[in-house]
């Protein structure tokens, strides 16, 4: 397109040759740029800057600042993955993630199904050759783009494939529950350790933004010290022959699937472990779906600093899934708060001679793109993840505790890790960069 000169490059191309053409254009820059309104200052161009382009604030003072500009690492220095299992999960979330990603990037896929897995490999751009069958670890082994594995199979098998991607020589980020038992998840860790690689559980609501506002409201004790927790995660379930219902695949019901929530959300909370746990289960006797798995568990967590936590959960009430804490200065309300998107957060407090409800109105990210992220810059940066093997194999050893309450009718003690402080069974505190 023309300047105000009548000059283009194209024009000056024509007209002066290739020997001229270094010199016309440069004229045709200077003339440009001396009489052409444009961005010339940092707050319109940015500047380059640790790394990453940077722009300075251009909002006022009356609005929220913006979020950094994205940072993506270019794409052959991202952490390749295969993502193992291609059901709902991986499909809806996961693989869609992976394009919000800033350090990870999809490079392979393992399935049972393989017409599913070559469309899916189209849909994607994953090489034909970079897609496996289940049990073809030695095949996955040979293919160095592929650095981690995200495990997206049933509870019950979550073993077998960590241990298998352990053996393979790839870190692995493995769905929750990390398995089916403590047992379980004990080999697990324990073949990662012998195979020098990092395990981490996708816990990702401890890498949500909301979620991880509430726990620094909680722990600055800006509103004063916690005293009581509620959380709730519940939904329908249909199709009765689905795997979630059937217990060999996956170890209990609403408990161990969206129950778990509730209980790693409220440890994440405040740091500590639970030193007593009483609970009840309840399934219909009339509804055949739950002739294997419980519908609906109820449990309470006592802690150390004198917290009560009160979780439920359950299969057959309308979906409803939210974390309430209780202070001596505010009602801390998460709405929507182990759900895939449209967290609210919302806190009641004093002001002055009036009560005040804020509401929080944080950025959205995409949860399983941060997990990825976090658990590619562990990698990456040889980094302990936040949610690493042991803190799933905590939750599984207190869900056997539940379970045994609610078999019994009696509180079952729960015995303290030697020596620990908070956050006994996480990785380093998580930064704004990962």
């Amino acid at each position: 397109m023309a300047d105000d000169h009548g000059l283009s490059r194209r024009t000056l191309l024509r007209a002066g040759g290739v020997t001229l053409t270094g010199a016309a254009l440069a004229a045709a820059d200077a003339a440009r740029a001396a009489t052409t309104p444009g961005p010339t200052v940092p707050a319109d161009t940015g500047a380059v800057q640790g790394g990453r382009v940077q722009f300075p604030n251009w909002r006022g003072q009356g609005d929220r600042p913006p979020a950094p500009t994205p940072a993506p690492q270019p794409p052959g220095q991202r952490v390749g993955y295969c993502v193992v299992g291609l059901g709902r999960l991986s499909l809806d979330e996961i693989l869609p993630a992976l394009g919000e990603a800033k350090r990870s990037r999809l490079v392979a896929l393992m399935s049972g199904t393989p017409d599913k897995a070559k469309l899916v490999a189209k849909q994607y751009g994953v090489a034909e050759s970079a897609v496996y069958g289940y049990g073809d670890w030695d095949k996955l082994k040979a293919n160095p783009e592929i650095q981690a594995v995200y495990i997206v199979t049933p509870n019950a098998v979550h073993r077998d494939d960590v241990v298998a991607a352990a053996g393979a020589g790839k870190h692995v980020l493995c769905e929750k529950p990390m398995a089916a038992s403590s047992a379980e998840a004990r080999a697990m860790i324990a073949a990662c350790e012998q195979a020098k690689v990092k395990l981490m559980i996708a816990y990702r609501c401890q890498y949500e933004p909301y979620n991880r506002e509430v726990v620094r409201l909680v722990r600055s004790g800006e509103f004063g010290k916690p005293r009581m927790i509620q959380a709730f995660n519940g939904q329908t379930s249909g199709l009765p022959e689905q795997w979630r219902l059937k217990k060999a695949l996956s170890g209990g019901g609403a408990l161990p699937d969206i129950g778990l929530y509730c209980l790693n959300g409220v440890r994440a909370l405040l740091g500590e472990e639970p030193d007593l746990i009483q609970a009840h289960t309840y399934s219909p006797p009339d509804d055949p779906k739950f002739r294997e798995v419980e519908e609906s568990v109820s449990f309470t967590l006592r802690f150390p600093s004198g917290v009560l936590a009160q979780c439920m959960t359950s299969y057959g009430v309308h979906e409803s899934r939210r974390l309430a804490v209780h202070t001596g200065g505010a009602d801390i309300d998460l709405q929507n708060a182990f759900a895939y998107v449209g967290q609210r957060l919302v806190i009641t407090h004093r002001d002055g001679k009036a009560v005040s409800q804020d509401t929080k109105v944080l950025g959205a990210k995409n949860q399983f793109a941060l997990e990825m992220d976090h658990f590619s810059r562990c990698i990456q940066e040889n980094r302990r993840p936040r949610t690493p093997g042991e803190e799933g194999l905590q939750d599984q050893m207190l869900m056997e505790a539940i379970y045994e309450a609610a078999r019994t009718g009696a509180p079952v003690p729960i015995a303290p890790i030697p020596g620990a402080g908070l956050d006994a069974t996480r990785g380093p505190e998580l930064d704004e960069a990962g």
